[in-house]
C-alpha cells in the first residue's frame, strides 16, 4: 500500500472514532455527518492529488483542467454516515475518455484501500444529463451534486443544462420520483410503525427527509438561486473546534418561503431529521459497518445511551421509540401533504366539480374529484369545530374525499380551535361513527391533525407508543385505528363476519370501543380496567344514552374475553358457554364482542387473522348465540353430539358390527364438536384398519384454512409420550402446529389429530410432501430410536431476537384449577422458538400427565399454548407440591430453551 494511502487510513479510523466520541459526548447527528463528510473530502483530494502526480507525467494540460470530481447523492449533500459509500462523477470533456479512465481505476483502488466503498461514474454532461432522465435514483442523486475538485467552469455547464432539462420535465420526474419512493417503501416499510424500522429508507425516515428536498427542488427549482450548495471545497480541518450551526435544509427553507410549510412544521421537520441523523450514525458507529435497521437490540441499547429513565407504565425503550415514531409521522405527513400539493391535478378536479358537481348547503361543491369547499364554507370553519366535523360528515355521507387543498386548511385550523368541546360538534363525531364509509381514511385523518385527540384526550398518550413486546406489531394508535379500518371495511365482506356486522343496527358503540379499545397501554395499571375509566370518560364527554355507555364499558373493559375462550378453552364444555352467553347478556353484545375480537385480531399485524382463527371465533359465536337467540343456526352442545352420532351411524354398518357401535358411543364431546359425521365415519374406518401394536397416518389440506390436518391412528399401548413424539416429528419438518386434539377411545385406541400450516408451501403441498410428514409420524411412535430428541432444521431469524425477548417478553406459565372440573389447563406464554412445543410436551409426560387436548397460538413472536392435562389417574392435579414442581420444570424449560 502506497504510503499516502496508509495515512488516508489512518486518518479514517482516528477521525472517525473521534467523531464517536463526540457524537456520543452531546455532539448533533447532522454535525457529526458534515465533520465526517470534511474529513472524507480531505482524505479523497489526497488520494485525487497523488493520483494526478503520478498520472501528470507527459507534459500535456494537467488532467484536471478539463474534469470535474463532484459529490453526489449524500456525498455532495454532506449528510454521510460512517458506514455510508462515497458517490463520485468524473465528468469531463468529449474526448478525454482516455485519459480519465486511469484516473478512475486509480481511485477507486486507493479509496478502496483507505477504507471506503465508492461508487463511481465517468460522465459528459449529455451522457449524465441523460442518465438522470431515464433513472429516478439518478437524477435525485444529481440534485445534490457538490464540486470537489477539478474545473468549476465545466461543472458550471452542467449545473445549468442539468437545471434547465429539470425544469422541461418537472411533471414526469416527480411522477417517477414519488413512484421509486413508493416501490422503496413497500420493501422496507410502508407503514411508520414498524418493530424494526429501517431509519433510511422506510416511511418516515431519512429518505423521506431527503425526498421533502428534492420535491422542493425539481417544482421550485427557480427559488433556490445558485442549485447547488457548495462550488468548491476546502480542506478545513473537522476538528478544528468551531461550533458548527446546521444550516437549514435549502429545501425545507424554500417550502417556508412559499408559504407551503409553517415555522411549525419546519422546525419538526428540522428536529426529525437530527433525531433520524444521530440514530443512524450510532447504528453504524455501533456496527462498524452500514447498518440502518433498528433492531430491537439497538432499540434497547441506544434508550440507555441516550439516557431516557422508565416512567409510571413506559420502559425507557419504549419512550425512544414513541419519539421515533413521533418524529417519522411528522415527516410522512409532510410528504404526503407536498407530494399531493405538488403533483396534483386539483385544479382540474374542481373545474369538474364547478361543472358537474352537486352544490350542498354552505358553499361545498361534491363532485368526481371530492369535496371541494368555497369561500363562505372555507371562512366557515374558521374556529368551528362543529363546521369542520359537518363538512367530515359530509365526506362519509358521500364517500367522497376531502380535496387536499380544504385539508389544509382544517390543518391550520386544527392548531388554533378554542379549548372548548362543542356538544353539536360531540354529536357530529357520534354521527360520523355510525357510517362506515370512509370512516378509517376520516379518523385517521383527524389523527393526523390532531382532531382525534379533541374528543378522545387519549390519543395524545398514545400516539406514537409501542409497546415492547412481541405481540403487537403496530404502536398503540395505528393498531386502534386498524381495528376501525378492519371493522368499517366488513360493510362490504361476504364472509361471516360482514353478515354479522351488516345486521348493526348502530355501529357506532361498536366502532368507538375499537377506537378506544388499548388506550389504557403504557400506564402501570391494568390496561383493562384502565379502558373502562377511560370509556366511561369519553361516553360522558360525547352524550352517549345510559344503555351506550354500559355497553361501551364491557366491550372495552373486556375486548380480551372471547379471544382467551376461543383459543385458550376448551368450547365443547357447555357451562363455558353458558357463563359466556351470561356474561354478553344480549344478541347485539355479542354480536360486537365477535366483531370486535375480529377486528382487534386482525389489527395486530399481518396475517394474524386468518382463516382458521375466523372459523373457531365464528363457530363459538354461533354455538353461543343459541342461548341468545332462538333463531341462531347453532344447536346445543348435546343435540350437536347425538346429531353427529346419528349421522355416522347411518353412514356405518354398525347393526353387524358390535366394535363400531361400542366406538361410536365412546366418542369424546371435543371431538364430536369439531368432525362431521363423514369424517367420523373414516376415522373408524381407518382406526379399524390399523393392525394392533401399529400406527397410521394421514394428511389432507384444508383450503379455507390454509392449513393441513394430520390425524394419527393408534393405541396407547404403542410407546409412551405418543403426543411429544408426533409433535417432534411434525416440527422436525418445519411445519407450525396450530392445534392439537387428543382423543383416547374405546379399547384404549388413540386418534390424535393437528392443524398444521407448512411455511415451505403457499397453498397445497405435493402429495410427496404430505406423504412424507405421514411417514414421519408413523416412525415417531415405531421406530426405537424415537425415544431420543429429534433433530429440528435450523430456522432463520433476527439475530438478537431470542435475547431481546427473553429478556422483555417474559416468558410465563399459569395453571388453572378451576375452569374445568375435569381437567387441570396449563397456560405456556413465551418467545415462540424450534422446538418449543416438543419441549413443552415432553416435560409434561415427564411429569406423568396425559394431555387431553392442546391449542397452539402464535402471534408474530410471542405463543400461547394451553394444555388441557390429568395425571395418571385420570383426575386434575391438586397436591401443591406436584403444581409447585411443574410450574418450576415449565419454568426451567423455558429459561434454558
Amino acid at each position: 500500500m502506497r504510503a499516502h494511502v496508509l495515512d488516508a487510513k489512518t486518518q479514517l479510523h482516528d477521525g472517525q472514532e473521534r467523531l464517536c466520541i463526540e457524537q456520543r459526548a452531546g455532539t448533533p447527528g447532522g454535525t457529526t455527518c458534515r465533520r465526517l463528510s470534511q474529513l472524507r473530502d480531505q482524505v479523497l483530494l489526497d488520494v485525487l492529488e497523488a493520483a494526478c502526480n503520478d498520472l501528470d507525467h507527459d507534459g500535456s494540460e494537467p488532467l484536471l483542467a478539463d474534469v470535474a470530481v463532484v459529490a453526489l447523492g449524500g456525498s455532495g449533500r454532506q449528510e454521510v454516515a460512517p458506514g455510508s459509500d462515497v458517490d463520485l462523477m468524473l465528468l469531463h470533456e468529449p474526448g478525454m475518455a482516455d485519459r480519465v479512465l486511469p484516473l478512475a481505476d486509480r481511485i477507486v483502488r486507493d479509496v478502496f484501500d483507505a477504507g471506503l466503498m465508492l461508487g463511481h461514474s465517468v460522465r459528459t454532461i449529455p451522457e449524465a444529463c441523460r442518465w438522470a432522465s431515464s433513472d429516478a435514483t439518478v437524477c435525485t442523486s444529481l440534485i445534490d451534486a457538490r464540486l470537489l475538485a477539478g474545473s468549476a467552469r465545466l461543472f458550471a455547464r452542467f449545473q445549468e443544462q442539468y437545471v434547465r432539462q429539470v425544469r422541461q420535465r418537472t411533471r414526469p420526474l416527480l411522477r417517477d420520483l414519488l413512484h421509486a419512493r413508493a416501490q422503496e417503501r413497500l420493501r422496507y416499510g410502508e407503514t411508520v410503525y414498524l418493530l424494526e424500522p429501517n431509519v433510511k429508507r422506510s416511511r418516515g425516515a431519512l429518505r423521506d427527509v431527503q425526498l421533502l428536498h428534492w420535491i422542493a427542488f425539481i417544482r421550485y427549482s427557480q427559488d433556490f438561486g445558485d442549485p447547488f450548495p457548495i462550488a468548491t471545497t476546502n480542506s478545513a480541518d473537522p476538528f478544528d473546534g468551531t461550533t458548527c450551526t446546521e444550516p437549514m435544509p435549502r429545501g425545507l427553507e424554500t417550502l417556508l418561503r412559499r408559504g407551503l410549510f409553517t415555522e411549525g412544521d419546519v422546525a419538526a421537520l428540522a428536529a426529525a431529521r437530527e433525531f433520524l441523523l444521530w440514530t443512524r450514525n450510532e447504528l453504524h458507529f455501533q456496527n462498524r459497518r452500514a447498518q440502518d435497521v433498528l433492531s430491537r437490540a439497538e432499540q434497547l441499547r441506544i434508550a440507555e445511551l441516550r439516557r431516557y429513565e422508565p416512567v409510571a407504565g413506559m420502559m425507557p425503550v419504549e419512550q425512544f421509540m414513541q419519539d421515533y415514531f413521533r418524529h417519522t409521522t411528522a415527516v410522512s405527513h409532510a410528504v404526503d401533504r407536498l407530494s399531493r400539493q405538488a403533483h396534483s391535478r386539483e385544479a382540474a378536479s374542481h373545474w369538474a366539480t364547478t361543472l358537474f358537481g352537486q352544490r350542498v348547503e354552505g358553499g361545498i361543491r361534491v363532485g368526481p374529484g371530492g369535496l371541494f369547499a368555497g369561500r363562505q364554507a372555507l371562512a366557515m370553519l374558521q374556529g368551528n369545530l362543529t363546521e369542520i366535523m359537518r363538512l367530515v360528515g359530509l365526506s362519509a355521507t358521500y364517500n367522497k374525499p376531502i380535496a387536499a387543498g380544504v385539508w389544509e386548511v382544517i390543518r391550520r385550523e386544527a392548531a388554533r380551535l378554542p379549548d372548548a368541546l362543542p356538544p353539536p360538534a360531540c354529536a357530529r363525531f357520534l354521527a360520523l361513527l355510525d357510517r362506515p364509509a370512509r370512516l378509517g381514511d376520516i379518523l385517521r385523518c383527524l389523527h393526523d391533525i390532531g382532531l382525534l385527540e379533541r374528543f378522545i384526550p387519549e390519543y395524545i398518550h398514545a400516539r406514537g407508543l409501542l409497546q415492547f413486546n412481541q405481540y403487537h406489531k403496530y404502536t398503540v394508535d395505528e393498531h386502534c385505528l386498524r381495528a376501525v379500518e378492519f371493522a368499517s371495511n366488513l360493510a362490504v365482506d361476504h364472509g361471516p363476519l360482514g353478515r354479522v356486522y351488516r345486521t348493526l343496527s348502530e355501529k357506532r358503540v361498536l366502532h368507538l370501543a375499537l377506537l378506544l379499545h388499548d388506550l389504557g397501554k403504557g400506564h402501570p395499571e391494568d390496561h383493562c380496567e384502565l379502558g373502562r375509566q377511560i370509556a366511561e370518560s369519553a361516553a360522558s364527554r360525547l352524550g352517549l344514552n345510559g344503555h351506550e355507555r354500559e355497553q361501551l364499558g364491557f366491550l372495552v373493559a373486556r375486548h380480551n374475553l372471547m379471544n382467551h375462550l376461543a383459543f385458550r378453552r376448551d368450547t365443547s364444555d357447555e357451562r363455558l358457554l353458558v357463563r359466556f352467553a351470561v356474561q354478553a347478556g344480549t344478541p347485539e353484545m355479542l354480536k360486537m364482542l365477535y366483531l370486535l375480537t375480529a377486528a382487534d385480531l386482525a389489527a395486530v399485524g399481518p396475517g394474524v387473522l386468518d382463516g382458521w382463527k375466523i372459523e373457531i371465533l365464528t363457530e363459538l359465536y354461533h354455538r353461543t348465540m343459541q342461548y341468545l337467540a332462538g333463531d341462531s343456526p347453532a344447536t346445543t352442545a348435546e343435540a350437536l353430539f347425538t346429531s353427529r352420532r346419528q349421522g355416522a351411524q347411518a353412514l356405518l354398518d354398525v347393526a353387524e358390527d358390535p366394535w363400531l357401535a361400542r366406538q361410536l358411543d365412546a366418542l369424546p364431546d371435543a371431538y364430536l364438536l369439531q368432525t362431521e359425521p363423514e369424517q367420523i365415519a373414516d376415522d373408524l374406518h381407518a382406526l379399524r384398519a390399523t393392525p394392533p401394536g401399529s400406527a397410521t397416518a394421514g394428511g389432507r389440506f384444508i383450503p379455507e384454512t390454509q392449513s393441513v390436518v394430520y390425524t394419527v391412528y393408534t393405541s396407547e399401548d404403542i410407546a409412551p409420550g405418543i403426543f411429544h413424539r408426533l409433535c417432534g416429528a411434525l416440527t422436525g419438518h418445519g411445519l407450525a402446529i396450530r392445534a392439537a386434539q387428543i382423543n383416547t377411545l374405546a379399547d384404549r385406541l388413540v386418534l390424535d389429530r393437528f392443524w398444521t400450516v407448512d411455511p415451505d408451501y403457499a397453498g397445497e403441498p405435493p402429495a410427496e410432501r404430505i406423504e412424507a410428514v405421514n411417514r414421519s409420524l408413523v416412525q415417531a411412535l415405531t421406530t426405537a430410536s424415537a425415544d431420543a430428541a429429534p433433530k429440528f432444521r435450523k430456522m432463520w431469524r433476527s439475530h438478537d431476537a431470542t435475547s431481546i425477548t427473553g429478556r422483555h417478553a417474559r416468558s410465563r406459565v399459569q395453571i388453572d384449577n378451576a375452569t374445568s372440573d375435569r381437567y387441570t389447563i396449563i397456560d405456556v406464554f413465551a418467545h415462540d422458538r424450534t422446538g418449543l412445543l416438543y419441549g413443552i410436551a415432553r416435560t409434561l409426560f415427564e411429569q406423568g400427565l396425559s394431555v387431553w387436548r392442546a391449542k397452539i397460538g402464535t402471534h408474530i413472536d410471542l405463543v400461547v399454548d394451553v394444555f388441557y392435562v390429568t395425571d395418571a389417574d385420570n383426575n386434575k392435579i391438586t397436591d401443591p407440591v406436584q403444581l409447585q414442581n411443574l410450574h418450576h420444570r415449565l419454568m426451567e424449560l423455558l429459561a434454558n430453551s
